[in-house]
């Protein structure tokens, strides 16, 4: 079996809190919210890393050991050519400016996806920020870039059996979990779509199997700690059964109280 650092919430009953463990967001709007204001989309693309920033330090204000920013997915190829190449530039320029205040806040920066498409001196500088901050520990900001929930399945699956390539059947959910892109991590408990849209567009497919969906019509660049405090607040309502009745749940928090 598998030596995971996280149980899977399929096989095994997660820890569960008032602040999630783990949020996985994807952060859409960002070009409706350029229109809006008669702007170039790339104008929302800009306006969004502030978002990024604000968004990261209001998770180590509430003390959230991760964070999940789905950038760029392996279907936004599809946008206008102009538009692709200015987010892979954007990518770029904020990676430089951002990666030493992030490792001198001790955040620990990393990268998930396909990464082959991407431009030699991108793919340089994402693996440097990564052995940079590999030590730090008070947040793991990782960004899904050229990711897709299918090829993460895919990839995890070769990965599978060319590690036991005698073997044909019989794998478990941890023999392959441990090859998924995010496997050092728990799966998301709170994942947050902005922009109105109810999808989650091909995004952490295995791993959203028990997360508590939210979704809000404020678009990315308008996102900020006080959004973040209302999805938080709604996840704090939601009732986490894992394949449980409520009645069973009600009885554990009675004898939990009777012991205290």
């Amino acid at each position: 079996m598998a030596n995971l650092p996280f149980s899977s919430s399929t096989t095994e009953i997660p820890q569960v809190g008032d602040t999630p463990r783990h949020v996985a967001i994807i952060m859409d709007g960002n070009g409706r919210w350029a229109r809006k204001r008669l702007m170039p989309r790339v104008a929302g693309h800009s306006r969004g890393v502030e978002a990024v920033r604000g968004t990261i330090r209001a998770c180590i204000d509430r003390g959230i050991p991760y964070l999940t920013l789905f950038a760029f997915s392996s279907e936004n190829w599809r946008r206008p050519a102009d538009e692709v190449s200015f987010l892979m530039q954007l990518f770029l320029r904020s990676l430089q400016k951002e990666i030493e205040r992030m490792h001198a806040n001790n955040i620990r920066f990393r990268v998930v996806g396909d990464l082959s498409r991407f431009e030699g001196a991108l793919v340089r500088l994402i693996r440097d920020a990564e052995a940079l901050t590999a030590g730090n520990s008070a947040l793991v900001v990782t960004i899904a870039a050229n990711y897709g929930g299918r090829w993460d399945i895919l990839q995890a699956v070769d990965k599978m059996l060319a590690a036991e390539p005698e073997k044909r059947s019989g794998f478990s959910e941890e023999n392959l979990a441990e090859h998924l892109a995010l496997a050092y991590g728990p799966e998301p408990d709170l994942f947050i779509r902005t922009g109105g849209e109810q999808r989650i567009s091909n995004f952490l497919l295995w791993q959203l199997a028990y997360s508590e969906l939210y979704f809000t019509d404020t678009l990315w660049p308008d996102f900020d700690d006080g959004e973040l405090q209302k999805a938080i607040a709604w996840y704090r309502g939601r009732e986490r059964r894992f394949g449980r009745t409520s009645e069973q749940l009600s009885d554990k928090t009675q004898k939990s109280s009777g012991n205290a």
